[in-house]
């Protein structure tokens, strides 16, 4: 199969933001998912040039306008590789085989009588750069730049698209996942519901001549839509290129839902008007919000994506994108909320099952991928795995990446949980179940490589890190075709895992978790021979005990403190996280920990050991065995949320 995917053509009136970054990242992580598939693909990008704002943006910076394109649609194509885009074609609209492209175009509509030369009076708004009508209008402003129109009479050609709006109309009710989400479908039917005005295409020369030259008339320049659309042809090499033929009747379109009119309506009528097939699908996806308001360069809200990747890497940039914003819905953007999904998800969950799984195979088997046995007795992971591949295809298909990422994130769930409930570290130490402890590293083993393979797509390059510690490289069809080893049990036995450094390093939030207090310290130190003689003895009343906050924490992270061989830095969770230093790392790993239900004193005075500020202390039972003593943590049994109170 053949997969044709773009994104719209960037204007270059602004450098990249998030907007354009997690348009691009959806239609490079749909074209990774398709290749995986084994499909052919095809993945297309670039900038929109031309224009009445190109023209004002250069003379503000007193340069000509090539000179301003060509360093704005620069920064668009250097950004795209820091986040791990790689589009095969990338287009710009000043490109000389786009601009005969259009003017082919232009001269063939025209000979079919389906452009005009007319006069027309209408609202125009500069940021949209075109007519508006009065039922846009929000309050009577344009509701994307909340600026009034301007009232402008001219001469100019129009584009007969009135001529094609009910053939448009019975397309997209006999093709439903023609726009996608449904909701945008529905809204552009409502649209198309009332009589379809025709198109202004042109400006007059004496206005603009920053644009394409009319084929028909030397004075007037093409409207930038009938410019910048075309460029989904241009890039298949249209009329005669082979892209062309393999590509267009596969096309699908990215975008975001403020272009939903131009590419719903203008873009589908020109290309009957050329009597050419329609696109296959139009995606449409939301805004992100800052502080509850759309993004705007007018308004100073802007998100630059290379000071994103900077800050936090573009792994988690990708993944926070794709996992936060239900596609087709708006998301609201924060740098909290991008520290949350990178400690949480990538930290603790994912990060935490690949250095625990890959510490325990190369401590227990010496780095081998063990030989399982009794497979039949457990198949918790290898039934939950089956279930996941299949959702996976199905939600990465239409589109629906934060559910794809949901349920992979179900897999990475119940892994942990199997480590738990399965204790490696002590079946190693029974000669008789060696066989269990080498099924349970298989299995783990072989959810990592699944993991490897589905995240592929959206986290390229913590994948290829992923594969090296596997053993495996980047090209391996381990990882790499979907279609054959997209199933449980493809691993063999027998493969030598490398050790490698942490994939998510965590993010220091920079503040401090709140401490509660039991209660109010008293401003003045009580002299020591104020204790009452119950204190002195070790005796303490039931209201003090009451003042002690114990509570149930889940460790999600344990590390050894520097400079110290007995103290282990543990990150809990309980509910809120805050930081353990616990001198148990003469009794436990720390790969052994996360996952593990414990006690803690929440409400201690937190206290600096060696450089690390301790905000609570776990508890731990003093065993003593054959003369010598241990510390084994105290924990719950059953399912108990982290942060439950114990009575």
């Amino acid at each position: 199969m053949t997969t044709y995917i773009t994104t719209p053509i960037y204007y270059v009136n602004a450098q990249p933001h998030l907007g354009h970054a997690y348009t691009t990242i959806v239609a490079d992580t749909y074209s990774r998912f398709r290749r995986l598939t084994g499909d052919t693909v095809r993945f297309q990008t670039g900038t929109d040039e031309h224009g009445d704002k190109i023209a004002e943006a250069a003379e503000k910076e007193g340069c000509s306008p090539r000179e301003y394109v060509d360093r704005i649609s620069a920064m668009f194509r250097t950004t795209w590789p820091l986040l791990d885009i790689a589009p095969d074609n990338f287009i710009r609209t000043t490109d000389k085989k786009h601009v005969e492209t259009v003017q082919a175009i232009l001269q063939q509509v025209y000979e079919k009588g389906d452009i005009y030369f007319d006069k027309y009076t209408g609202l125009y708004c500069t940021g949209c750069e075109r007519f508006l009508t009065e039922k846009e209008l929000v309050d009577g402003t344009c509701p994307d730049h909340k600026t009034v129109p301007d009232e402008i009479t001219e001469e100019n050609y129009f584009f007969r698209m009135s001529r094609y709006q009910q053939e448009l109309i019975d397309h997209i009710k006999s093709n439903p996942d023609f726009i996608t989400p449904e909701r945008y479908k529905n809204e552009v039917l409502s649209f198309l519901s009332e009589p379809l005005e025709d198109l202004c295409i042109s400006r007059p020369t004496s206005r603009l001549v920053w644009g394409i030259p009319l084929p028909f008339d030397g004075n007037f320049v093409t409207y930038v839509w009938f410019d910048a659309l075309i460029n989904y042809l241009t890039g298949l090499g249209y009329p005669d290129g082979e892209q062309f033929e393999s590509c267009w009747n596969v096309a699908e379109h990215v975008i975001a839902k403020d272009i939903l009119k131009p590419h719903a309506i203008y873009w589908p009528t020109m290309i009957l008007s050329m009597g050419l097939p329609l696109y296959k699908k139009l995606h449409v996806h939301g805004y992100w919000n800052v502080d509850e308001t759309k993004m705007s360069k007018s308004i100073g809200n802007v998100i630059r994506p290379v000071e994103l990747i900077e800050e936090y890497g573009v792994d988690s940039i990708r993944y926070f994108c794709l996992r936060e914003m239900s596609f087709g819905l708006d998301a609201s953007f924060s740098s909290d909320a991008i520290v949350a999904r990178k400690n949480s998800d990538l930290a603790n969950d994912l990060g935490n099952l690949y250095s625990r799984t890959t510490a325990m195979l190369v401590k227990y088997t010496g780095g081998v991928v063990p030989e399982p046995v009794s497979v039949d007795d457990d198949t918790v992971l290898s039934d939950l795995a089956e279930k996941v591949l299949a959702s996976y295809y199905e939600t990465m298909s239409s589109f629906q990446f934060h559910r794809a990422l949901q349920v992979v994130w179900e897999l990475i769930s119940q892994a942990n949980k199997y480590i738990v409930s399965n204790e490696p570290w002590v079946l190693v130490k029974e000669e008789d179940r060696l066989g269990r402890l080498h099924t349970v590293l298989y299995n783990l083993a072989e959810t990592l490589r699944l993991l490897t393979l589905l995240l592929q797509p959206v986290m390229p390059g913590i994948c290829e890190r992923m594969a090296q510690g596997l053993g495996l490289g980047i090209d391996s069809p381990l990882i790499k075709d979907f279609k054959t080893n997209g199933r449980w049990g493809m691993l063999e036995p027998g493969g030598n895992l490398q050790k490698i450094e942490a994939l998510f390093p965590r993010t220091d939030t920079k503040k401090k978790q709140p401490v509660k207090q039991g209660a109010k310290q008293n401003k003045e130190k009580k002299n020591k021979n104020e204790q009452t003689t119950e204190n002195r003895e070790g005796v303490i009343t039931f209201d003090q005990f009451q003042k002690v906050d114990l509570r149930v924490a889940e460790i999600v992270c344990a590390e050894p403190v520097k400079k110290s061989d007995r103290l282990l830095k543990l990150t809990v969770k309980a509910p809120e996280e805050r930081i353990i230093v616990a001198g148990i790392a003469d009794y436990y790993q720390p790969e052994d920990l996360p996952g593990l239900l414990v006690l803690i004193v929440a409400n201690l005075k937190p206290v600096k050991l060696m450089g690390v500020e301790s905000q609570g202390m776990v508890l731990a039972a003093k065993v003593e065995e054959n003369g010598r003593s241990r510390l084994v943590l105290s924990s719950v049994s059953g399912a108990v949320p982290p942060g439950s109170k114990v009575a």
